[in-house]
């Protein structure tokens, strides 16, 4: 029975997926913790990432597969030195500390944030890699001065698989996590000079960055398992879902991301769209916000209870929370762009009670979600909306969700889109197949059909979705004026 391994290198943790080849049934899965980490200075040395795959490989009883494949967190920054040494711990892409730095790269092009996604489909935010390059740069030119090597989470994984077989290989990524590095376009697909060089004009970059290896090209072996190029998270996750043109993946993990998959480039000057590319030669327009399941997690903290007690508190409470708004910007935000924001609560009363602040909470992350939602949808077609990630389990997030979006929304059979996809892409270059083949042959993308407002007509539900997101819009306009 032929195996493939999938990997997703998270923020939070290293998850493996074993799965047959031919099948795609999942034959093993294991789980192993990263540091916990917070904005605004968010760090992990890869040394963890790397010991804690050993770690979830052993638990998943270290099989001999044919193939492998890493999906790995974005944007995130890894600099190694001349012998490929790290040479100080990974700043995140959640590492708002880069902020300042966005807002001077965006300075200096003649236009702007318009000509910064002109270049590059996306508009440099903290989040992005060429943010942290600019504030290395900055910030600690003793590293900088060691720098010989730049990666992404994944590239790291992947070249630390492939030196194991070959001390001399050479470090690769992929157009998808290349595409939320700030400085690759996904629409020519190539890297822009022109850009690095403003970072450090005196650098040869093209020895700098890692070779953008096709997406289903073997860059390696590891243990005998051929080894593919990888991508990143979101990418992954695309392949995971079998994601098709028209739909759009709300995905709630620790953060938040809508996306959907597009024939064409995309570029928006608000940066409220990354124009990204995805894992298999199209391409995938994404939004991100910082703050999903946290501010659930968060919720559930403050009032003493479960994720299962949340979830009967909150339906427990009518629509609207009873006047009680929750403005969810609670380690700052990158969908809108405000890296120093916090939450805001209104309505608050002396008869509050905890329904209606779990209640708030869950349309608080919601109301977020669809306004990522609606700035897709500006830039690609949704016909339907797919809910996944962890907060998708939760049974509240799904109905005050279906209940606010005026799409069909459905939930994905998919427990981990990341390290499934990441699987995907090893059963390509195990077969030879094309990453749809594969997807069609482990049937993945099947869904289940969310209900509504426990079945209100639809006129009652279009005055509920006026009323909760109409009172969100004006508690964020009145917290930060930009956002109106």
């Amino acid at each position: 029975m032929p195996l493939v391994a999938g990997v997703d290198s998270s923020t939070q943790s290293t998850k493996v997926e074993i799965r047959d080849l031919g099948t795609g049934d999942v034959v093993a899965r294991a789980s192993s913790p990263h540091p916990t980490t917070t904005p605004p200075r968010s760090e992990q040395h890869p040394e963890a990432w790397w010991g804690a795959f050993e770690h979830a490989w052993a638990a998943c009883g270290a099989p001999q597969v044919a193939a492998i494949s890493v999906g790995g967190q974005q944007h995130g920054m890894v600099v190694l030195d001349a012998g490929m040494q790290v040479v100080r711990p990974a700043k995140l892409w959640n590492d708002t500390e880069t902020a300042a730095d966005a807002g001077w790269l965006l300075k200096q092009l003649p236009g702007g944030a318009a000509d910064w996604a002109a270049a590059v489909g996306s508009v440099p935010v903290a989040s992005f890699t060429i943010t942290k390059l600019s504030w290395l740069h900055r910030s600690e030119p003793e590293h900088w001065e060691r720098v010989a090597h730049v990666m992404l989470p994944h590239d790291w994984m992947t070249w630390r698989m492939a030196s194991e077989a070959d001390a001399s290989a050479a470090p690769t990524t992929d157009r998808g996590d290349a595409s939320g590095t700030g400085y690759w376009s996904a629409a020519t697909g190539e890297y822009r000079w022109d850009l690095l060089a403003i970072v450090d004009r005196d650098r040869d970059w093209s020895t700098v960055v890692p070779r953008v290896a096709a997406p289903a090209e073997v860059v390696g072996v590891w243990r005998g398992a051929k080894l593919a190029v990888g991508t990143g998270d979101n990418m992954a996750a695309a392949l995971g879902l079998g994601l098709r043109e028209r739909q759009a993946v709300v995905s709630l993990g620790t953060s938040g991301t809508a996306s959907t998959v597009s024939g064409a480039a995309t570029a928006d000057p608000s940066g409220s769209v990354a124009g990204f590319a995805d894992a298999s030669g199209r391409f995938l327009p994404l939004v991100c916000t910082l703050n999903a399941g946290k501010v659930i997690d968060a919720t559930a903290r403050l009032l003493g209870a479960t994720h299962a007690e949340l979830d009967r508190l909150a339906l427990a409470s009518s629509p609207g929370a009873g006047g009680l708004v929750l403005l969810p910007y609670l380690d700052g935000e990158r969908t809108p762009n405000l890296p120093s924001a916090s939450g805001w609560i209104s309505g608050l009363r002396s008869d509050v009670s905890r329904e209606q602040l779990a209640r708030a909470a869950i349309e608080g992350v919601v109301c977020g979600m669809l306004d990522a939602l609606d700035a897709l949808r500006a830039h690609a077609p949704v016909e339907r909306v797919v809910l996944t990630g962890g907060g998708a389990r939760s049974a509240a997030v799904r109905e005050v969700f279906a209940t606010l979006c005026d799409l069909p929304v459905c939930t994905a059979d998919a427990d981990e889109a990341v390290a499934t996809g990441a699987a995907v892409q090893a059963a390509a270059v195990a077969t030879g197949s094309s990453h749809e083949e594969v997807g069609e042959r482990w049937s993945l993308g099947r869904t289940v059909e969310v209900e509504r407002g426990g079945g209100s007509s639809a006129e009652v539900l279009g005055s509920v979705r006026d009323h909760v997101r109409g009172r969100y819009a004006e508690l964020r306009a009145q917290a930060y004026p930009s956002t109106a």
